[in-house]
This record gives C-alpha cells, sequence and structure tokens, in this order.
C-alpha cells in the first residue's frame, strides 16, 4: 500500500478498490481526520464497559483495576503490533491481510472468516440489548420491532457511504467519551469530597482496601477478572480497518496506535477506579443495579438509571454501527483476495460494497430471530462459539508480526514508521500471554470459560479445514495470481 498522504492511483482490476465508481470500484476515502480520531477513541470503549463491569467487581473486588490493567497492557502490545502492520500496508483487510501475507492463505483465510462471524453475531447481541432499553422507553413496540427498526437504521446508514457511517460514528462515539469524562472528573471530585452540594457518605480512597483488603478473594480472582473484561476490549483493533478508508491511511494508523494507552489508562482504568472508590466493592447496589448506575446513584444525582440507560444505549448503537461496517470490510476484504465470492468485492459508484453489507446484516438478521426463538440452543451455541476470537485474532497479530517485521525491513524499511517495542521479545512474551489466558479459561466452569474456548475452538478447527482444503486444491486462484490481484505498494481506495 502506498504511504502517500492522498492516494489517488486507481488500481486496473474489476472489484479492486481504487477502481472507477460503479459496480467495480474500489472503497472511497470518505472519513475525515475527525472520524478516525473518534472512531480510534470510541472503539476501546464498548457497552461491556458500562453493563458488564459489575460481575468483574464482584468477582475481584478492588482487586479487578489489576485485571483491567493486565488486559489493557495486552491490548497495548497487540495494537502497537497491528500499528506497525498497518501503518506499513494500510489494507481495509487489516490483520487478516497481514496474515496472508506472512503466515499464508490458510491464516488470512482462517481469521478473517472467524472476525466475521464474531461480528456477525455481536450484531444481533447488541440490537436485543439496545432493543430492551428502548422497548422500557415506548412498551408499544415490542422488542423484536425494536430490534428491527435499529438494525435497518444503520444497515441505511452503511449503505450510503462512508462518510455517512463516520458521522454517525462520530457522534455516537462523541457522547460516549463524553458520558465517561463527566464520570471520571465528577467522581473523582466526590472521592476528594470537593464536589458541591453532595454528600458522598462512601466515597473516599479507603474504600480500595477497608472492605477486606484490595484482594478481598485472593489473588486467583485477578485472573479470572481478566476472563470477565477481555471481551469487553473488543472494537480496539477498528480502527486500522477504518484507516483504509482515510484519505491519509499511514496518519491514522500512526496517531490511533500511538494513542491508546492513554484510551485504556483513562477511559477504563479511570472510570473503574472512580467506582470502587465511590462504592464499597461488595455494596449490593453495584449488582443489582450495574457499577456505573450505582455509583451515580450514591451520588444523588437524579434519574442516574435513565441516564445510564442512554449512555448505553448509545454505546449499543455504537457498537451496533461499527459492527456491521467492520463486518462488510472483512467481507470485502476476503473477497477481492478470492477468499469469497467475487461479488463482496464489488462496490457501488459511493465506494459501498453494497453485497458484502447486505449479506452480512443479512446473518444479523437470522442470528436476532434464533435470539428470540432458541435463545437457550442456537443463539447461546453462536455467542460462546464466537466468544473466544477475539484471542483468536489477537494471537494471530503477533505470529504475522514476527514475519511481518522481516518482510518490511527487506522490502520497504522506509515505512517501518510505528515499531513495535523489545522486538521480537515482547511479541512472544505478549503471544506467551494470550495462550496462557486461553488455558486459563479452559479451568473456568463457574463463567462458563471452558465452553467458550471449546465451542470456538471447534468452529476455529472447522474453518482451517476449509482453508487448508482450499489451499491445497487452489480453489480462490493461485498464490501468484492473488498477489497479482492484491497490489501491496498501491493506493486502496479511491479519494472522493
Amino acid at each position: 500500500m502506498t504511504s502517500q498522504p492522498t492516494p489517488t492511483k486507481a488500481a486496473s482490476g474489476p472489484g479492486e478498490p481504487g477502481g472507477a465508481g460503479g459496480p467495480d470500484g474500489g472503497l472511497h476515502a470518505g472519513l475525515k481526520n475527525r472520524h478516525l480520531s473518534m472512531i480510534a477513541i470510541g472503539g476501546v470503549i464498548g457497552a461491556g464497559l458500562f453493563v458488564g463491569s459489575s460481575s468483574g467487581i464482584a468477582t475481584a473486588g478492588p482487586g479487578i483495576l489489576l485485571s483491567y490493567a493486565l488486559v489493557g497492557t495486552l491490548v497495548v502490545l497487540v495494537m502497537r503490533m497491528l500499528g506497525e502492520m498497518s501503518a506499513a500496508n494500510p489494507t481495509s483487510g487489516s490483520f487478516s491481510a497481514h496474515a496472508d501475507r506472512a503466515l499464508g492463505r490458510w491464516a488470512g483465510f482462517s481469521i478473517g472468516w472467524l472476525y466475521w462471524f464474531f461480528w456477525v453475531v455481536v450484531l444481533a447481541v447488541e440490537a436485543t440489548a439496545g432493543a430492551k432499553i428502548l422497548e422500557g422507553w415506548i412498551p408499544a413496540v415490542p422488542q423484536w420491532g425494536w430490534a428491527l427498526i435499529v438494525m435497518v437504521v444503520l444497515t441505511a446508514t452503511n449503505l450510503v457511504s462512508v462518510g455517512s457511517y463516520g458521522e454517525f460514528e462520530f457522534w455516537f462515539a462523541g457522547i460516549k467519551v463524553v458520558a465517561i469524562g463527566g464520570f471520571i472528573v465528577i467522581g473523582a471530585l466526590a472521592i476528594f469530597g470537593v464536589l458541591p452540594g453532595v454528600d458522598a457518605d462512601k466515597a473516599g480512597i479507603g474504600n480500595l482496601t477497608d472492605h477486606g483488603g484490595f484482594l478481598p478473594n485472593g489473588p486467583g480472582a485477578i485472573l479470572t477478572g481478566v476472563l470477565l473484561v477481555v471481551f469487553s476490549f473488543m472494537g480496539s483493533e477498528i480502527a486500522t480497518l477504518a484507516a483504509g478508508e482515510s484519505e491519509d491511511p499511514q496518519r491514522a494508523v500512526t496517531k490511533s496506535t500511538n494513542s491508546i494507552i492513554w484510551r485504556v489508562g483513562v477511559f477504563y482504568l479511570g472510570s473503574i477506579f472512580v467506582v470502587v472508590a465511590l462504592l464499597p466493592w461488595n455494596d449490593p447496589s453495584i449488582k443489582e443495579r450495574g457499577s456505573y448506575v450505582a455509583a451515580l446513584d450514591s451520588l444523588g444525582i437524579a434519574h442516574a438509571g435513565q441516564i445510564m440507560n442512554f449512555i448505553v444505549l448509545t454505546s449499543v448503537l455504537s457498537c451496533l454501527n461499527s459492527g456491521l461496517y467492520t463486518a462488510s470490510r472483512m467481507a470485502f476484504s476476503l473477497g477481492r483476495r478470492k477468499d469469497a465470492p467475487k461479488a463482496f468485492a464489488r462496490t457501488t459508484s459511493r465506494g459501498v460494497p453494497l453485497t458484502a453489507i447486505v449479506v452480512s446484516v443479512a446473518f444479523g438478521f437470522v442470528a436476532v430471530f434464533f435470539n428470540y426463538k432458541f435463545p437457550d440452543s442456537v443463539f447461546l451455541f453462536l455467542v460462546n462459539s464466537s466468544g473466544a476470537v477475539a484471542l483468536f485474532v489477537w494471537l494471530v497479530i503477533c505470529f504475522s508480526q514476527l514475519r511481518m517485521r522481516k518482510i518490511i525491513q527487506r522490502e520497504s524499511p522506509e515505512k517501518l514508521v510505528v515499531k513495535m517495542w523489545l522486538y521480537p521479545y515482547l511479541t512472544w512474551a505478549t503471544a506467551a500471554l494470550i495462550v496462557f489466558v486461553l488455558g486459563y479459561m479452559l479451568t473456568d466452569t463457574e463463567h462458563d470459560g471452558r465452553e467458550t474456548v471449546l465451542l470456538s475452538l471447534l468452529v476455529a478447527a472447522v474453518v482451517l479445514v476449509i482453508a487448508v482444503i482450499r489451499q491445497k486444491t487452489g480453489a480462490g486462484g493461485s498464490s501468484v495470481r492473488r498477489a497479482a490481484d492484491e497490489p501491496r505498494d498501491e493506493a486502496e481506495v479511491k479519494v472522493g
């Protein structure tokens, strides 16, 4: 991929990005710098942070801060590796395209389809979560009706242009950022007793140690907490996919990678610290009403529950919006590399991969149907069998970076504008930590960790077998043909 600020060169073949507009045209660079900045910031703030942190606090107590710190460090390291590869070679396929080149066709095919599968299941999960909130506000519309409405609206948004996706995500992410920033500021003032008009009698730094100690359930609870919070970080890699449709992909990836540390530190560690300092970790309200609602209630803030419901709904819509975008761009990249039907790589005159979006949302609708019709069987299988994909993706990024660094140094050393720290030692250490977390999940029967890993491994094995068979039979074209179809060092998107 080019490292020029405004790539304009068109690819020559049909279905390749950068081509002329129309059915065989390519993606357009319709994302502005402010879109990319907010997508990068909002990408690490999932709805899971708001609704899932209470179980982690109940399990590990104040020690949940160490769980978040451990996973946050893991995400920072993985994003650094991904940033190194994506800054040198921005592409809508991101880590899947990098794995394709570094590890082989089987790797790019497998991790690309697993990632797509993960996000179409997320579409159903988030649509249902949003529908529950909306039904509580307007019960005249049934829950399935609200799920259908939000899916249709956000599908239409993605079908218009990448710019409309970016604009919606800019405001969705902006609301999340402002909400968490305000929560941290208000909470910190209350903790130190300087918030006017509020009598926060339970607040104080002493909550970190006064109720059974910092680790009331023992050091082992830190690892259990890791299992509960690790999946709320999924989405931090979206900025590297979206960068392929920006006017300056290399700058966008570099900026996103360099800012990941403060984003994780402020939004995750900062807000969770405020929660466990405002209230004792074992306060019943944390589990009953959710950690953030309970924290706001403790300050006597009126309508705290409805305020948080609005913020969670915004996070859900943001996740839906980005999930559909991410799934469709991964499908587009797979189609471009001949690992998916050729139609997936075709775009409209506005640079929108129409077929990839429609197919992705169709599977999302099917998953929503399963959620209402077979919630404890088919849908539960879908959720559990996609649950460990985040860790699989991170592991593949590690191994891809080990190989890709050598390729970049050999072919285009000037493109190493982002470098992984302490290569290759820190890369190997990160991979080992991911494997350890997966292994520890196999011992977890209380929170379905074992079932999640085993079912995810089963699905991964099926996809991997298909990939190997395709490679041995030459399905999708030879590696020489694929290299010609996907120029590594040419522009992927058309500006406009």
